[in-house]
């Protein structure tokens, strides 16, 4: 049953959003739902004031995790993935169900040192939405994958099929995903390449983690 359970977010298989067995194209394609044609740009407003007051309500939302890790932690939120270039190190609340502006299923974080910054918020969903959840929404996916307690993965579209512990880094199995489609969020930090872009250039310099 844990893997049903950790594998679900409210009728949604949970994300795991990165490890390095990965590639950035393979998360850098968007596709949108929306007939206009911005892209998912950064234009905050995108003639929203609707957009606008969402953005600020998952800003205030989330204010309190924006430089404190270990806050996010207390709240339940845990690694699902090692840094993801271009994109940052994801933090998952399992208990957090549906989308809700002010509740993220997943935190996305830039590390430099000993600090920590919040980056993208994100969202995950069984199959692109008919209607996004938001305004010019664009959309990533992610394929189906074993994940493990200190964040790598392994693909595998069989949850049968997981190893209980990570054969390069033995760590110990956590949970399994179906195929997913993902929404990133960037309003912790600035995206030329739109604000729902999977990758960000300009958080490069934290690849490293």
């Amino acid at each position: 049953m844990r893997r049903v359970r950790m594998a679900l977010l409210g009728g949604v298989a949970a994300a795991a959003l990165g490890s390095v067995m990965w590639t950035v194209p393979a998360w850098g394609q968007s596709a949108t739902v929306s007939r206009a044609g911005t892209g998912g740009g950064m234009s905050m407003t995108a003639g929203s004031s609707k957009l606008t007051n969402e953005l600020a309500a998952m800003r205030l939302a989330t204010a309190k995790y924006a430089t404190n890790l270990n806050r996010a932690k207390a709240a339940g939120y845990q690694v699902i993935t090692p840094m993801m270039p271009n994109m940052g190190i994801h933090y998952m609340n399992p208990s957090i169900t549906g989308f809700d502006i002010r509740k993220p299923q997943i935190l996305v974080y830039e590390h430099h040192g000993s600090t920590w910054q919040l980056g993208a918020l994100e969202w995950v969903f069984p199959s692109m939405p008919k209607t996004p959840p938001l305004k010019n929404a664009t959309f990533g996916f992610f394929p189906a994958a074993c994940h493990y307690k200190d964040g790598t993965f392994i693909p595998d579209e069989n949850s049968k099929t997981c190893p209980t512990t990570n054969p390069k880094t033995g760590s110990a199995f956590n949970f399994w995903h179906p195929d997913l489609t993902t929404m990133h969020v960037w309003v912790w930090y600035p995206n030329p390449a739109g604000l729902y872009s999977s990758t960000n250039p300009l958080v490069a310099p934290f690849n490293g983690g």
